[in-house]
């Protein structure tokens, strides 16, 4: 039952899935905010539908992105906008708290809206379905770590005061090593051809383990080339890392999804740093702009190195 307060406070607050949240208290916003990468995973799999239609990658990440909007009714980039004004302005934390709550948006919210959508669509674009689903992931988990013991709230009412602080460390810890395993199953199960099993051509595991239909014509009768017999451990781990024994391999994808999610809860971390510096503690728009930070940034880390 504790369990299941958790996840609908969760999904209600996360989403728009239509869920009956019958307990609120700090207790259970913990757990809410523990189970969030969880529901970052429902988010992206949802959200990655679009990039299954027969569409060009581009407006296939498009509607992918404003999907994942829709999803969690804009909340998170609303936040990330009221975070841009209030930090833009340079004002004591007390003023950005109000220029933070006001409803309009102002020239460096705009700025934040269009360049992280601009950076999440086009890096989407060329990294694909599962970065996607990793990288709401990793923006729902960087609220477990924003709601950590230890995080104050700026403010004594709204989001960021019921959630503050809910968060056992070791709960955090837990929620990143099932984030991190996710994601290297994401990696594994679904990027064989950069993945840890199947490689091909002269990169991949022929290179290393090569047929006799391999060898070349010219040796003698009983000679072989360097092959199956002459693979070091070292050219093992090297292809499953990259993905290939050659120079322009790629990364693995059991590797990079989990690297990714990495630098996007790096990326959200230093952001939350500096909110605290400025403004004292968490607010709800501190923790919207942490998703599209943590999301925006696993997408890049996807592109760049996938």
């Amino acid at each position: 039952m504790r369990l299941t307060d958790g996840l609908r406070f969760a999904l209600g607050t996360l989403s728009v899935l239509p869920v009956r949240v019958e307990r609120v208290d700090r207790q259970v916003a913990g757990r809410a905010m523990t189970l969030a990468p969880a529901v970052g995973l429902l988010l992206g799999l949802l959200a990655a539908l679009p990039l299954l239609l027969p569409a060009p990658p581009l407006l296939g990440a498009a509607l992918a992105v404003g999907l994942l909007a829709v999803l969690t009714r804009g909340l998170h980039l609303d936040g990330l906008a009221d975070l841009a004004d209030g930090l833009g302005s340079g004002k004591p934390a007390d003023r950005a708290l109000d220029i933070m709550k006001k409803s309009d948006i102002g020239p460096f919210g705009v700025m934040a809206l269009v360049l992280t959508l601009l950076i999440q669509v086009v890096a989407l674009a060329d990294a694909g379905l599962w970065a996607l689903v990793t990288a709401c992931v990793a923006g729902r988990l960087a609220l477990t770590w924003a709601c950590r013991s230890g995080v104050p709230a700026a403010r004594t009412d709204g989001l960021g005061a019921m959630v503050a602080g809910t968060v056992r460390h070791a709960s955090a810890w837990s929620a990143t090593l099932a984030a991190l395993l996710t994601a290297a199953v994401i990696g594994l199960l679904t990027a064989p051809g950069s993945g840890l099993w199947a490689w091909d051509g002269p990169t991949g595991w022929d290179s290393l383990f090569p047929t006799a239909a391999d060898e070349p014509p010219f040796l003698a009768p009983g000679e072989r080339s360097l092959g199956a017999h002459h693979a070091q451990p070292q050219d093992l781990v090297a292809v499953a890392v990259s993905g290939g024994a050659g120079t322009e391999a790629r990364l693995s994808g059991v590797v990079l999804a989990p690297v990714a999610l990495l630098a996007g809860l790096g990326c959200a971390l230093l952001l939350l740093a500096h909110a605290r510096r400025r403004l004292g503690g968490i607010t709800g728009d501190v923790l919207g702009a942490l998703v599209e930070t943590a999301t925006a940034t696993t997408l890049v880390v996807y592109a760049i190195l996938g």
